[in-house]
């Protein structure tokens, strides 16, 4: 059992210049080792926590022993065990997390242990950042109707929360209205360095969306993990990692004129994509982070999943102190981050020798080799220099259909699709933009690319251009900060003359919620098989995400949003071809309405103001007036609704004893899907709309739920009802069984039947089958979602068989009992002549005790194949896990033997 902290000794006082004291810490200085200097700063914070939390049981001497050696241990792939020092959600993945915890408590109380244990052990900070529905977007009170919309559809999803934040302790809920998650975090929520009953320590947190990592260019170490592994970190279980290996990235020079944060972004992420980053942290260093405004290392940080990382980690400096005063963190709060920080040598100074960091790899990028792009039209990592758009589209149009290719023929190519537009005729051709977001996270915070979007509209509006009206433009910054900027600036006015009102503060377009395209483009794309694009400031263009009817999708700076809005297409050469005629009939040019570098620095400098954070934040803790009125039920236990199409009590403890149920193999199971590459969690759980075919709109329909009031899945997933029929609903979604028909269906091998994905799992059930996935590389990838491993799992999936998988998406099918399994290394489905019609069976031993991490597991088929996978259980902890059917069991059989 847990015992006293074996580095008491180190345990130190840190005075304060004055007199007086900030607190105690646990000082790495005083245990006099030099290899602690030359570690990288994100490993630091791993080591600090492994040694204030360590106890002989959860965490043990010789776990910190392999951090400090990490440059040894680190390539050998060790285990450590990490306990973050908080946990963040938002209310598409808090419902779920609150719904388990409440689960939590009933079968506490059923199998007689004490319910009221059950309560986050760590700070939860909970932000509802409602999604938005751009379908109001040009409306001058945009933000009012979406926030009324949201309420009326969301009252009670909204209601359970706010039960939640009293039922349990050490939970702040963040009311809707407020902003993202990851900006309010950026803004707001993160501490740097905690204060907790005068012990001090380095902020580091993990959250339910894969963006969390937005808070590393705050210098706080901060990652996406699986709800499923979120919950157990809240309830005190240690989150068990392998030791990553580290990528120093060494920024030199100055971004040059004309050159935003996001191309920045979009060419780190195309060099670590190459490089290799998958499970390694990445940390920046050089000369040039002083030319990086913490906004432009925020939105590098952001975009850690989209480049593979665990995370892209900008150590403290004294931008990071500037940023904390801006953002309106008191004097005493910055003193004491500053301090600490000196004090244990984690303070990056550039006026002071720097000591060589050991990193695992290295690369290096000149700030000024950077230059203007887009990403597209399907993937982050797909980086198009602007001025080879035009080549790279016409290329799309030509090339197969993949990644980069539609295949459209020659003779389609230059198809105009006539149309009527509110009476007005109207054309749409190949490329042409229906949709135009300012939107995510990733940008949004930037006032540097938010105010240059505002004065590439001001320019265009002075020259007398406009977008057309059949564009679907809409405006959704991260925080109410940004309005208020906008303002100061008076550039806001010339943002809602191009159509970019401001719809609301939270995720739109980015997650899918664009809303319903005016029903005549919609037939005019459909009838005439165009392939219409979308240009946002997001983060992910995943085929089928942004909208169902916009084929092409890429990412931009917001500026270039606007640019690609006012020109109507992504088939132009900004360089040599005009972006439309001004009010004298004057052609007018990219360059003519692009600003200066100077220009955009002068707005940020006159409008952002630390008063506008402050003042945006204090009314987190007033809420709003629709929040305030919600009555929720008073008590510790949930009383679940039935009836209830939001909040549904999930079956995942019915049968639970206290007895684990032990490993588990698989027998004779056949093949639900057969999956490619790169299937990720939007395909295996979309968040987006309901489409009105699909299983989960038949269950809703039972139910007396009208088709306006579906909302969307991401909406839903505290209904494990609705969520397990929305598993594998996307409609882009290739399954190889259907031999090239795209959609959410697949073939009931037994009989040949064609039916739903959901229909097939239930019928496979019925018939007393197992079920498994055959898939192909980067199996999950995209953003952390739980409900992509708990879906499948009610659906009765017992393994997923893959060339290679996501990390969290891993991590959560472990979480669920679900068993992941990988290829052999120039092996997949193709090449072992698997089609999908076998039946498969995985031999375990009955006992964890047999079976180690890593091991090679012998798959055998029916028709007489056998081949080798490695078993992706990577940690003893997860083999416990196995053992007890998911992690949520064991964190209960834990609190209950606690008891004794």
């Amino acid at each position: 059992m847990a015992s006293e902290n074996p580095f008491k000794s180190i345990l130190k006082t840190l005075e304060k210049p004055g007199g007086g004291e900030f607190g105690k810490y646990y000082s790495l200085t005083a245990l006099n080792d030099p290899r602690i200097d030359k570690l990288p700063y994100s490993i630091k914070i791993l080591l600090e926590s492994a040694i204030r939390n360590c106890d002989e049981f959860q965490v043990k001497s010789k776990d910190v022993e392999k951090i400090i050696d990490w440059e040894n241990s680190a390539p050998k792939q060790v285990e450590i065990p990490f306990k973050p020092a908080r946990v963040l959600l938002q209310d598409f993945t808090g419902v779920p997390a609150v719904v388990d915890l409440a689960c939590m408590r009933d079968a506490m109380n059923r199998l007689g242990g004490d319910s009221n244990k059950i309560n986050p052990l760590v700070p939860v900070d909970l932000v509802i950042d409602h999604s938005v529905q751009v379908d109001v977007a040009k409306s001058e009170n945009a933000v009012q109707k979406n926030m009324e919309f949201e309420f009326h559809r969301n009252s009670e999803r909204f209601g359970f929360l706010k039960w939640g934040s009293n039922a349990f302790r050490n939970m702040l809920v963040v009311p809707p209205g407020s902003g993202i998650v990851h900006q309010v975090n950026l803004e707001y929520l993160g501490r740097v360095v905690f204060n907790t009953d005068g012990m001090l320590y380095p902020d580091s947190v993990v959250g339910t969306d894969s963006h969390t990592t937005m808070i590393d260019g705050l210098g706080v170490a901060g990652w996406g993990v699986g709800g499923i592994e979120a919950e157990a970190t809240m309830l005190g279980q240690p989150m068990s990692m392998v030791l990553p290996g580290v990528v120093g990235f060494k920024l030199l020079g100055k971004l040059r004129e004309g050159v935003t944060a996001t191309d920045l972004v979009l060419t780190v992420t195309q060099m670590l994509r190459k490089h290799g980053v998958v499970g390694k942290f990445v940390e920046f260093y050089g000369q040039g982070m002083s030319e990086l405004s913490l906004a432009d290392r925020a939105t590098i940080a952001n975009m850690s999943p989209e480049y593979g990382a665990t995370m892209g980690f900008f150590p403290v400096d004294h931008v990071t102190l500037q940023y904390l005063k801006l953002t309106g963190r008191s004097d005493d709060t910055i003193a004491t981050i500053e301090s600490y920080l000196r004090a244990n040598r984690m303070f990056v100074d550039y006026s002071e020798p720097q000591v060589e960091r050991v990193y695992s790899s290295y690369l290096v990028l000149n700030l000024e080799d950077v230059e203007p792009c887009i990403s597209g039209p399907k993937r982050p990592h797909d980086r198009v220099p602007l001025k080879e758009m035009k080549a790279d589209w016409q290329g799309c149009l030509d090339n197969r259909v993949g990644f980069k290719g539609f295949a459209v023929p020659k003779e389609s190519q230059k198809k105009v699709a006539e149309f009527t537009f509110h009476g007005t005729p109207a054309q749409l051709r190949h490329g042409d933009v229906v949709i135009a977001a300012i939107t995510s996270c990733t940008n949004t915070s930037n006032p540097s690319v938010m105010l240059g979007a505002a004065l590439v509209a001001k320019k265009a509006c002075e020259l007398g251009l406009e977008v057309k009206p059949w564009i679907k433009t809409s405006l959704a910054p991260g925080s109410g900060v940004v309005t208020k900027y906008l303002l100061k600036s008076d550039l806001q006015k010339y943002l809602n003359q191009l159509g970019f009102h401001i719809v609301g503060y939270g995720c739109t377009t980015c997650i899918g919620n664009s809303g319903d395209l005016d029903e005549a483009v919609a037939s005019a794309i459909t009838d005439n098989d165009i392939v219409a694009a979308a240009v946002l400031s997001g983060n992910r263009n995943f085929e089928g995400r942004v909208h169902p009817l916009t084929r092409a999708n890429y990412l931009g700076s917001p500026p270039l949003v606007v640019a690609y809005a006012l020109a109507g297409t992504v088939n132009i050469d900004f360089e040599t071809e005009p972006i439309g005629l001004g009010k004298d009939g004057k052609k007018i040019f990219f360059r003519d309405i692009w600003p200066s570098n100077e220009e955009v620095a002068n707005a940020v400098q006159s409008s952002v103001l630390p008063d506008m954070f402050r003042a945006t934040y204090e009314a987190i803790t007033k809420g709003n007036p629709m929040w305030n009125q919600l009555s929720v039920p008073s008590g510790t236990l949930y009383a679940w609704d039935p009836k209830s199409t939001y909040i549904h009590e999930p079956p995942y403890f019915a049968d639970m004893s206290m007895s684990p149920p032990g490993p588990h193999g698989v027998k004779n199971a056949y093949c639900l899907l057969n999956f490619g590459d790169s299937i990720t969690t939007d395909h295996i759980s979309p968040a987006g709309s309901i489409h009105r075919d699909s299983p989960a709109a038949r269950y809703l329909l039972e139910r007396g739920v009208d088709r306006r009031e579906f909302n969307s899945y991401g909406s839903r997933r505290g209904n494990d009802e609705v969520m397990a029929r929305g598993t594998f609903a996307n409609i882009r979604i290739v399954n190889k069984l259907l031999k090239g028909e795209v959609g959410p269906k697949t073939i009931h091998i037994p009989t040949g039947e064609k039916l739903s994905v959901f229909d097939a799992a239930v019928k496979y059930k019925s018939e007393g089958h197992e079920t498994i996935i055959l898939a192909g590389a980067e199996y999950g990838s995209g953003s952390s979602r739980d409900w992509a491993a708990k879906g499948p799992m009610l659906l009765g999936v017992k393994a997923v068989i893959a060339k290679s998988f996501e990390r969290i998406h891993r991590s959560n099918l472990v979480g669920m009992g679900v068993i992941p399994l990988c290829f052999k290394a120039g092996e997949d489905a193709d090449t072992l002549g698997l089609t999908g019609h076998e039946q498969y069976t995985i031999d375990l031993p009955s006992s964890v005790n047999e079976i180690r991490p890593g091991q090679d597991v012998t798959v055998v088929t029916d028709n007489g194949k056998s081949f080798t996978c490695t078993l992706r259980f990577d940690t003893e902890v997860e083999l416990a896990y196995f053992d007890h059917g998911g992690i949520l069991q064991y964190a209960i059989r834990n609190l209950i033997n606690a008891k004794h």
